[in-house]
């Protein structure tokens, strides 16, 4: 891990998003409530904040942080028969939170999948990237 010790905490913030790509139907039953497992996203949302509080479990050289908001919002694109994730993390630390907004749209997205893979096995999961962050030396972000 890097030393952060000398670091000044300040705000830090990070959105991150990214896709899951499906057939027509399957975003119709997600939106109808119709998968047998249950309301998909809020299952989902739920998974996607567990993940940005867990992060520094899983990726390796992370620091553990306090976070202190974590937002999952999704927006079903129809035309596209898509659903577009995004997660904004926040802190008040000596390093930024982007592997937090990163993990947490991944985690989301593979829940969805997980959720109705009965119903459509082809669903990919795509365009996972930061768009956003700010706070610390480098300031602010923008990716867009």
């Amino acid at each position: 891990m890097v030393d952060v010790g000398g670091k000044p905490d300040t705000e830090r913030v990070a959105v991150a998003t990214g896709e899951i790509t499906m057939r027509p139907e399957t975003l119709a039953l997600i939106q109808e409530g119709g998968i047998p497992k249950g309301d998909v996203l809020a299952v989902a949302q739920v998974a996607g904040i567990m993940a940005a509080k867990r992060t520094h479990e899983l990726i390796p050289m992370g620091h553990p942080l306090l976070l202190t908001h974590v937002a999952v919002e999704f927006r079903p694109n129809e035309a596209e028969s898509l659903i577009e994730i995004t997660a904004t993390v926040k802190t008040t630390s000596k390093t930024g939170v982007e592997m937090e907004a990163l993990t947490a749209v991944v985690v989301a997205a593979l829940t969805i999948y997980d959720m109705c893979k009965a119903v459509d096995r082809a669903m990919h999961v795509t365009n996972v990237r930061l768009v956003r962050k700010s706070g610390g030396k480098s300031g602010e972000i923008i990716l867009e």
